[in-house]
């Protein structure tokens, strides 16, 4: 697993380690992340049925931005320890966001008092070669914010920004 960062501008709260890791599929991705730290003290959505969801990323949340090589287009998607999820295709950086055709995305999560592990097994059409981010949205019971991700541009935490997807995804399948 590939170790995020936590953004600069963003205090330190109950989680001390965030990883992922991604592998394409013949049917899209399986994407693994995981926090570590003190799990009781951050909020985690309640269980709930896997659908399309929009404002996952306001609470505890990951997501996956996918562009392929060669043009401005890419895709985000965003899931939630809760099951739900969103998915939205951009024509440039935040240009013209819609939902994405998705066949099925499956999330299973499981927590303890010092980790938090959720998996996904996304069904939807995405090219290669791309270039993939990871990255984690963190909420702690206080309200407090955190971003986690591979790399950040300078500035404010921009999980749209190329320098984000920091993982260059080969076709081989």
């Amino acid at each position: 697993m590939k170790a995020l960062t936590l953004h600069p501008d963003c205090s330190e709260g109950p989680i001390r380690n965030v990883s992922a890791e991604i592998c394409s599929t013949a049917t899209g991705c399986k994407a693994r992340f995981r926090l570590e730290g003190d799990i009781g003290k951050i909020k985690i959505p309640a269980p709930a049925d896997g659908v399309r969801t929009d404002n996952l990323w306001q609470t505890t949340c990951f997501e996956i931005f996918w562009q392929p090589h060669g043009g401005s287009y890419y895709r985000e998607f965003n899931l939630s320890p809760s099951s739900r999820w969103a998915c939205y295709d951009f024509d440039d950086f935040r240009l013209n966001s819609r939902d994405a055709p998705v066949e099925a995305i499956a999330i299973a999560c499981v927590n303890n008092a010092d980790s938090l592990e959720l998996q996904a097994d996304i069904t939807s059409r995405l090219p290669l070669p791309a270039d993939i981010a990871l990255n984690a949205v963190v909420e702690d019971v206080e309200g407090n914010i955190q971003f986690w991700a591979l790399a950040f541009e300078d500035g404010k935490a921009e999980f749209h920004s190329t320098v984000c997807r920091a993982i260059a995804m080969e076709d081989n399948r």
